[in-house]
């Protein structure tokens, strides 16, 4: 079985996801010392960056937040991506659209990253108590096992309802630091909750 897969999406996959993809795999190695327990991805709707390396204010906040961006190249979204995805984490809600028009039957995996934020705040207290979740041994099929089961618990509480307004990341693009910042604390207000759930 393959590792429990997030895919990150935003626009050019060159500021946001990346942060996103990079944050994720240093939060679980901080939970779990290792990164092969979690595959972590980001691609772009837009494509036009194709093969660039992430944008460096991004990776400067990846850097100081102790991740690392080496080895990164933008990538275009496509479909097979979404397929091979666990859970989708979209920088907004039209980047949503988007991904559940390419593919109507990743819905109920699909989310904007502040939204799934929100909901994980829910999932130990309201939908799926913790002890209530497949047990993690440490081992890759357990925390596969245990993250399709927190994405069902987020699905359900959010029922039909939309994502808010306030789910939305900002797009960083040529801004300044303080900007990256800040979107770089949004992104770990869902990433280090995930990784704590799903590896305990």
């Amino acid at each position: 079985m393959a590792p429990f897969t997030v895919l990150h999406v935003c626009m050019g996959n060159i500021c946001r996801s990346p942060m996103a993809e990079r944050l994720l795999d240093r939060a679980v190695r901080d939970r779990s010392g290792e990164s092969g327990l979690v595959r972590s991805v980001s691609a772009g709707t837009g494509g036009w960056h194709e093969g660039e390396e992430m944008n460096p204010p991004a990776a400067r906040q990846v850097r100081s937040r102790r991740g690392t961006p080496d080895g990164f190249l933008a990538r275009k979204l496509r479909g097979d991506f979404i397929d091979e995805a666990d859970l989708i984490l979209t920088a907004t809600a039209d980047q949503f659209d988007y991904v559940v028009a390419l593919r109507p039957d990743a819905a109920d995996r699909t989310f904007v990253l502040g939204e799934f934020g929100r909901l994980l705040a829910s999932v130990d207290t309201k939908a799926l108590p913790p002890a209530s979740l497949p047990d993690s041994d440490g081992k890759p099929e357990a925390v596969h096992a245990r993250g399709v089961a927190i994405v069902e618990a987020a699905a359900r509480l959010r029922g039909g309802e939309a994502p808010q307004p306030g789910d939305d990341l900002d797009d960083p693009w040529g801004r300044g630091d303080q900007t990256f910042q800040r979107i770089g604390d949004e992104i770990e207000d869902t990433t280090v909750p995930l990784a704590t759930l799903l590896i305990p």
